[in-house]
C-alpha cells in the first residue's frame, strides 16, 4: 500500500485530504480551460460523484476556494469562477510560509504596507458596484457575529472587495494572494476572539470613509484596524489555553 493510500485509509472522506482533492479538481478545470471566469461550477452532487468524496468535503473545498478568491458562492444560484481581479497562485507564498515560518508581525506588516494604500485608492476610485460589494461584506459580518468561521470569511472578503475597488488589478491580485495565506493561518484561531462586534464596527467605519470619498480617513482607519487586529491576536496567542474541568469521578478519586 502506498503512503497516499495509507493516508486515505486513515483519514476518511471528510478530512483535509478530501477537501484538497476538491480544490485540486476545480483548479484543474480552470487551468485546462473547462471553466472560465464567471462560469458556473458543476453542482455539488456532480462533484461528489466525480471527485469521490462526501458532500461535506465538497462544501469545505468550495468554501476554501471562495476564501482564496478563486470562486464565488451565490446562495440559491450556485458556485461560480470568480470574475474579479486576476488571480496569482498563492502556492509559492504558502511554501515560503511553511519553509520560513512567517511571523504574525511580518504578515501584518505586509498587510499594512499594501492595504493602507489600497484603501486610499478605493476612496478615490470605487464605483457604485464596488461600494455595494464592500457594504455587503460589512452586513455579512454583523450577521455572523456568533459564527467565527463565517465571520472570518466575510472579513477576508471585505478586504478583497476594498482591494478590487482600488482599480489597480496588480495590487488587488497581491492582496488576494496575501489574504489567502492569512485566511489559512487565522481560521485555526478565529474562534478565540471574545467579541467580534468591535471588528465589525471598524470595518463599517472603513466602508463609510470609502463611500464618502474620504481618502485620508480611509487610510487612517485601515491602519488603525490592522494595528488593533495584530495587538488582539498577539494577546490571544499569549493567553494560556483554558483548562478543562476534570470529570467528577476523577476529582473524587484525587481527593
Amino acid at each position: 500500500m502506498t503512503s497516499l493510500a495509507r493516508r486515505n485509509a486513515q483519514v476518511g472522506p471528510d478530512t483535509r485530504l478530501a477537501t484538497e482533492l476538491v480544490t485540486q479538481h476545480v483548479r484543474g478545470l480552470i487551468v485546462s480551460g473547462h471553466l472560465r471566469r464567471g462560469q458556473r461550477l458543476p453542482p455539488e452532487r456532480e462533484l461528489v460523484g466525480t471527485v469521490g468524496v462526501s458532500r461535506t468535503s465538497v462544501r469545505a473545498g468550495l468554501q476554501s476556494l471562495a476564501a482564496k478568491g478563486v470562486v464565488v458562492i451565490r446562495h440559491g444560484a450556485g458556485t461560480f469562477v470568480a470574475d474579479g481581479p486576476p488571480m496569482l497562485d498563492s502556492e509559492p507564498l504558502s511554501f515560503l510560509a511553511a519553509l520560513h515560518g512567517f511571523t504574525r508581525r511580518e504578515m501584518f506588516e505586509a498587510r499594512r504596507t499594501l492595504e493602507v494604500g489600497v484603501a486610499g485608492f478605493a476612496a478615490d476610485r470605487a464605483t457604485d458596484a464596488d461600494v455595494a460589494a464592500i457594504s455587503d461584506e460589512v452586513t455579512g459580518m454583523f450577521a455572523t457575529l456568533d459564527d467565527a468561521q463565517a465571520f472570518l470569511l466575510h472579513d477576508i472578503r471585505f478586504h478583497r472587495a476594498v482591494a478590487a475597488a482600488s482599480g489597480n488589478p496588480i495590487l488587488a491580485s497581491i492582496v488576494e494572494m496575501v489574504s489567502a495565506i492569512f485566511y489559512e493561518l487565522r481560521r485555526q484561531t478565529a474562534s478565540h476572539a471574545r467579541d467580534r462586534r468591535p471588528a465589525a464596527e471598524m470595518h463599517r467605519r472603513i466602508y463609510q470613509a470609502i463611500r464618502d470619498r474620504n481618502r485620508g480617513l480611509a487610510q487612517t482607519l485601515m491602519s488603525d484596524h490592522l494595528l488593533g487586529a495584530e495587538r488582539e491576536q498577539d494577546s490571544e496567542a499569549a493567553e494560556p489555553a483554558p483548562v478543562q474541568a476534570a470529570p467528577r469521578s476523577r476529582v473524587l478519586r484525587s481527593t
